[in-house]
């Protein structure tokens, strides 16, 4: 597949899934909705691996990346599902962009990278402030969706550590290997996390439009985005790839105020732009700087 489409798919596919998942969780219980969709996924990538002869090893490194994965599935996906009853998903994709910072300050605790530059901090700050702006009529208006935000927060802490963990480990395995590994080892605790805080199916409450919404995670989600990225991040820059942080979150608010009718208050779009030039500074403002220097040279 050209890395010019793997890119459409990923862009696509991170745009829509806030929307898909606020959608799956109207009907299903949160914690169902996103079992059935690791189900799912945990199914049809079973077939893929084995008609392709796919090599799934299950060695201890092997496994090792696969509990590190799990990590961010297992908690970014749970805490967003039950952030999802309240929090829109504009805003869900707008915190999920905030990840490569997050990103940023684990990796100097776990992984020895240098601190922050200057112009890094700064970024820092503004991105702050934006979410400031972004929360601030959420927690306004009630406890329920305070309590939302934090768990949005919380999972992208998770998805953060979960990244910067996977690249303690070196191993080349293929990413349909991975994904499907990574869906073995997540899947039983969504059953878990289900039978603790749910247990209950009322399947007579479930709408076809959360049913399809299910079904559009399970394959895209869980399956040809997780491709499409590992393809992108394989054949592209990193700092092309990171653009996507910046592309996705204003996709996601458009569609979650055209398709979904979520608000687009003042201080939510103020959030968004501060937060959007934060994360563009953060990643190229050294790299502006660096270049502005040499051609003065």
């Amino acid at each position: 597949m050209p890395v010019k489409v793997s890119y459409f798919f990923m862009v696509l596919v991170w745009s829509t899934t806030p929307l898909g998942i606020v959608w799956s969780s109207e009907s299903v219980s949160p914690t169902l909705a996103v079992l059935m969709r690791m189900l799912v996924g945990l199914l049809i990538g079973g077939l893929i691996v084995a008609i392709t002869n796919i090599r799934v090893p299950w060695s201890k490194k092997a496994c090792l990346l696969y509990f590190y994965s799990s990590i961010g599935i297992f908690g970014g996906m749970l805490l967003s599902y039950l952030a999802a009853k309240t929090v829109p998903s504009g805003i869900i994709s707008l915190m999920f962009g905030l990840a490569p910072i997050l990103s940023g300050l684990l990796a100097q605790q776990l992984l020895n990278e240098p601190k922050f530059s200057p112009i890094k901090l700064v970024a820092l700050a503004c991105a702050l402030i934006g979410l400031y702006f972004v929360s601030y009529n959420q927690a306004q208006n009630s406890q329920t969706q305070g309590l939302g935000l934090l768990y949005v927060f919380l999972a992208v802490c998770f998805f953060s550590l979960s990244g910067v963990m996977i690249k303690r480990v070196q191993i080349a395995i293929h990413p349909m290997a991975t994904t499907f590994g990574a869906l073995v080892f997540v899947t039983p605790l969504f059953f878990i996390a289900w039978w603790l805080l749910d247990g209950q199916l009322h399947i007579q409450n479930w709408s076809a439009k959360s049913l399809w919404a299910i079904g559009y995670l399970g394959v895209f989600g869980s399956l040809v985005g997780a491709l499409a990225y590992f393809h992108v991040l394989q054949n592209l820059n990193a700092s092309t790839v990171s653009l996507t942080t910046l592309i996705t979150p204003s996709f996601a608010l458009s569609l979650g105020a055209w398709l979904n009718n979520e608000p687009l208050s003042q201080e939510l779009i103020i959030g968004a732009v501060i937060i959007l030039i934060s994360l563009g500074f953060f990643q190229f403002g050294d790299k502006f700087l660096n270049r502005k220097k040499i051609s003065t040279n």
